[in-house]
C-alpha cells in the first residue's frame, strides 16, 4: 500500500513510518520545512512539501495514495475552536479524493475525549463539553465519511504515549519536578491515565490502515489506567526527589496553567478490549513506569 501520513516527522510519526516500511508499505509524507523532510528520508518516506493549512497539497497526496493516515494536529492553543475548525477541514480535505473508493482514512484522536471518571470503551461516544471536546469535530468528520465509501477509521491514543524520545505530557512532569524540586500529584494522586508504548501504537496504526472496518473508532491502549500518584513517585525516585499532593488549586501555580492542572488531575482509564479482539492487535512493549525506571527520561534533554 501506498501510504499518505501527515505527522510523521513528530514525535509519534517516526516510529508509524518504520512500522509501515517494515510492513512493505511505501510512505509519502508531508513535511512543511526542510528539517521535517531530511528527517523523512531518513526514515525513508518521500516528503510531500505542504501544511495542514495548504488544502491543495493535502488533497494531492491523498489522491495519489491507496491510504491516508492523519496524525498532525497542531495551530494556536489559545484558540481551541480555530485548532477543530483546521483539523476537520484538512480531514475532509483529505478523505475528498478517498470517497467511493474503499481506501483507508486513518485519524488520531485521543482518549482524553472520554468522560471522566469511569473507564471508556471503543463504543463510548467522545464528551462534547469535556478537556478534549476540541478534537470531537475531527472524530466526526473522519466518522462521517464511512457512509461516502471511505474506510474512515478513528485511532483514540492514550493520555501518554512513551518511549524514547518522548516529549509529551511526561517529560513535562519530569521538567516541572526539576524546577520546583518536587514531583507532585494532584489530590491523592489515585486519577488514572491509559498508557502505549510509541512501538505498540505504530503497529496498530498499521494494521487499521491495513484492515480495521469502516466507521471504526480504536483505542491505543496497552495499560488501561495508570495511577498519576505512581507516574510521581517514580519520577521522584528518578530525580532523587520527594514525590508530594498538591491540592486543585496549588496544581494551576505548579503545573504553569488552569489546563494543565486539569490534565494532571484527570481520572481517564480507557479499554482497548474491542481494539484487540478487532485486529488481533497484541501491545507488549515496555509499560509506562518501567520506562520511567530503565529509559531515557532522565538523561534525554529536558521538556
Amino acid at each position: 500500500m501506498h501510504v499518505f501520513l501527515t505527522g510523521g516527522s513528530g514525535q509519534t510519526g517516526p516510529a508509524v513510518v518504520s512500522e509501515l516500511l517494515a510492513g512493505g508499505h511505501t510512505v509519502t509524507a508531508l513535511a512543511r520545512s526542510d528539517t521535517a523532510a531530511a528527517r523523512l528520508r531518513a526514515l525513508g518516506a518521500t516528503p510531500h512539501r505542504g501544511s495542514l493549512d495548504d488544502l491543495d497539497s493535502l488533497r494531492g497526496g491523498a489522491e495519489a495514495a491507496d491510504g491516508v493516515l492523519h496524525m498532525a494536529y497542531g495551530g494556536d492553543f489559545s484558540d481551541l475552536d480555530d485548532m477543530a475548525r483546521r483539523d476537520r477541514t484538512a480531514i475532509e480535505t483529505l478523505g475528498g479524493p478517498l470517497e467511493g473508493s474503499g481506501r483507508p482514512l486513518v485519524v488520531t484522536s485521543g482518549t482524553l475525549v472520554l468522560p471522566e471518571g469511569r473507564v471508556g470503551g471503543e463504543r463510548d461516544a467522545p464528551d462534547e463539553a469535556g478537556l478534549a471536546a476540541f478534537r470531537v469535530a475531527g472524530e466526526r468528520a473522519c466518522l462521517d465519511l464511512a457512509a461516502r465509501g471511505v474506510r474512515a477509521v478513528v485511532v483514540r491514543l492514550a493520555t501518554t504515549v512513551h518511549g524514547p524520545g518522548d516529549h509529551g505530557f511526561v517529560p513535562m512532569l519530569v521538567a516541572t519536578a526539576r524546577r520546583t524540586g518536587v514531583s507532585a500529584y494532584v489530590g491523592d494522586g489515585a486519577n488514572r491515565w491509559p498508557a502505549v508504548h510509541r512501538g505498540d501504537a505504530a503497529v496498530l496504526f498499521r494494521l487499521a490502515l491495513e484492515k480495521a472496518p469502516a466507521g471504526s473508532v480504536l483505542h491505543g491502549v496497552d495499560e488501561s489506567g495508570v495511577t498519576l500518584r505512581s507516574v510521581a513517585e517514580a519520577i521522584g525516585r528518578g530525580l532523587g526527589l520527594p514525590a508530594a499532593s498538591v491540592t486543585p488549586e496549588e496544581a494551576v501555580t505548579h503545573f504553569g496553567n488552569p489546563f494543565m492542572a486539569r490534565v494532571y488531575a484527570f481520572d481517564g482509564p480507557a479499554s482497548s478490549a474491542r481494539t484487540r479482539e478487532l485486529l488481533g492487535w497484541s501491545p507488549h512493549r515496555p509499560t509506562l513506569i518501567e520506562d520511567l525506571t530503565h529509559g531515557d527520561y532522565f538523561t534525554a534533554p529536558q521538556a
